[in-house]
């Protein structure tokens, strides 16, 4: 007897719609490719949002859960890592340019509100405020002197990727600095190669290659300093201000004649030999001169390196092999300060360019050091109890780390003006 296929239903339980996708993912019904692509739509929308592990799937994810690389091979945790970073960097680029607007509006009304202040005064004051607005505003002037600021970039083996990048901005932020100046030193880049160079080709699009009045050099500070001082000495090397002016060489005065008495310095090889080169001074903490004014024809070398002061004295050693000068900033002459001070490459440029305008190291200090970082003038009431005693209390600085850092030293009464002339670089006083 023939039976029949029969199918029971039970109450309150659907059938399976046949028209739905099979385990595959193809369907029988007619609207399954618009199906499909609404999912897909949806997978598109979700892709920002994603979570890492998401991304790392993206990056090639077994179906175990272990991520792969382009070439099949499981990702490291630091690879994991810098996935991560990048995917929350293009999560928050909105957020980001959201804020620069913001800041550049509040700047621009804070701009508009000083304008108007001063069109209110000279109003009150019977003036017209064209005239006041046009003498308030200075235009900018080219006004080159003799004196010139070496980058040194030859530290890149000693430096993270990330260091590398800081240390990029630095150098973009020390030319800016230059370029708004008073008075507008040489500013010249040596070692000009490997990453370093290859970021600013790539991703910074070459916008270096619009610099004006810049150096970059393939070879060492040497080689960029030989250049600078053709430069110096040429037509186009610039004015000798008061400041920078040769003066005569200052004796060292008996102790208790109203000026300390200066000792033999730390390191008396530096003293002792005679072919060092008298035209290039490599700025250093761990030089035993503290320097106390700028001379004319001189180079100036800045360690360009963040390392979070993990390699200590590169500047100096790299000073003493090729027998050049060395000296550090006298910040601990003039500054007190609440923690432990690390100065940014472009700290260094625009505190440099800053005395050259004014002539007063401790003024110097204050326009550039930030305020966050607890810097007071020394002998003035907002010092606090260490600094008073002669002593610093060192604290775990969050900020790109240099090499070339001024420590604090002790203190000195002496202060380099067009008034009163005094030694370029200073041996370091000894404190009884």
């Amino acid at each position: 007897m023939a039976t029949e296929e029969t199918q029971q239903i039970t109450p309150g339980v659907d059938l399976p719609d046949r028209s739905e996708p099979t385990e595959t993912g193809a369907t029988s019904a007619p609207n399954g490719k618009r199906k499909a692509e609404t999912e897909l739509d949806r997978a598109a929308k979700k892709a920002p949002s994603e979570s890492p592990a998401a991304t790392a799937n993206d990056a090639g994810a077994t179906p175990d859960g272990e991520a792969k690389d382009s070439a099949n091979k499981p990702l490291s945790k630091n690879q994991l890592k810098k996935l991560r970073r990048k995917q929350q960097w293009e999560e928050f680029k909105e957020d980001r340019r959201a804020k620069r607007k913001d800041k550049r509006h509040e700047r621009q009304a804070r701009k508009r509100a000083e304008k108007e202040a001063k069109i209110a005064e000279a109003a009150a004051a019977g003036l017209n405020p064209a005239t006041v607005l046009q003498q308030q505003k200075e235009p900018w002037k080219y006004r080159p002197v003799p004196v010139a600021l070496i980058i040194d970039c030859d530290f890149e083996q000693y430096m993270r990727e990330q260091e590398l990048v800081s240390l990029s901005s630095q150098i973009v932020r020390s030319y800016a600095m230059n370029r708004k100046a008073k008075y507008h030193a040489s500013l010249h880049l040596s070692s000009w190669k490997g990453k370093l160079k290859e970021r600013f080709e790539t991703v910074l699009k070459n916008a270096h290659l619009n610099w004006k009045n810049v150096g970059f050099h393939e070879g060492d500070f040497r080689e960029a300093a030989k250049q600078a001082q053709e430069q110096m000495s040429g037509p186009q090397g610039g004015e000798i201000i008061d400041l920078i002016r040769p003066g005569p060489q200052k004796e060292a005065q008996p102790a208790g004649v109203g000026e300390p008495a200066w000792t033999t310095p730390a390191v008396e090889a530096e003293l002792e030999d005679e072919d060092v080169d008298q035209s290039i001074v490599y700025l250093t903490s761990e030089s035993p001169y503290t320097l106390g004014r700028l001379e004319a024809n001189t180079s100036y070398v800045i360690g360009g390196i963040v390392d979070r002061n993990r390699e200590k004295g590169l500047c100096y050693k790299r000073a003493r092999e090729y027998k050049v000068r060395t000296a550090k900033l006298p910040i601990g002459e003039y500054m007190a300060m609440h923690s432990r001070y690390v100065l940014t490459t472009n700290q260094v440029v625009e505190i440099m360019t800053r005395w050259l305008e004014c002539g007063d190291w401790a003024q110097a200090f204050l326009d550039v050091i930030p305020k966050r970082k607890g810097g007071t003038l020394k002998g003035t009431d907002a010092e606090g109890p260490a600094a008073k005693n002669g002593e610093v209390e060192e604290q775990e600085d969050d900020g790109p780390e240099e090499d070339h850092t001024p420590e604090v030293e002790t203190p000195a009464e002496n202060k380099a003006s067009s008034e009163s002339w005094e030694p370029a670089i200073q041996p370091q006083e000894t404190l009884e």
